[in-house]
């Protein structure tokens, strides 16, 4: 569940950056409208991608409950940790997508 949760987190960060003014508290500028699809795609990408491994590690109907726990215990984190500090946001968000990727593939 490691691996889902990380990948979520990441996730909800690039739907985040996909918005101009979280963009601009963590990057400093605006996005492009070419940025803005790139990162809606990956952040529903992710999400996707963090589903799979819930379901493929625990089955469906298990699955789905522990993704839903999962994506809410990561937004209510990356809510908390917006206001305070985006950028250790933006730099967990990337760590996130490494270690997640990392842990799904360690697991098969």
């Amino acid at each position: 569940m490691l691996s889902a949760g990380l990948l979520s987190y990441a996730g909800f960060s690039a739907l985040c950056l996909a918005m101009d003014r979280h963009h601009q508290e963590m990057l400093g500028r605006r996005p492009s409208p070419s940025r803005k699809v790139q990162l809606r795609v990956a952040g529903w990408a992710l999400l996707g991608l963090s589903l799979w491994i819930s379901v493929i590690s625990a089955g469906w109907a298990m699955g789905l409950v522990r993704w839903t726990a999962v994506l809410m215990s990561s937004a209510v984190f990356l809510v908390w940790l917006l206001p305070y500090r985006p950028r250790w946001a933006l730099v967990l968000a990337a760590v996130g997508v490494l270690l997640g990727l990392l842990a799904a593939v360690a697991r098969w």
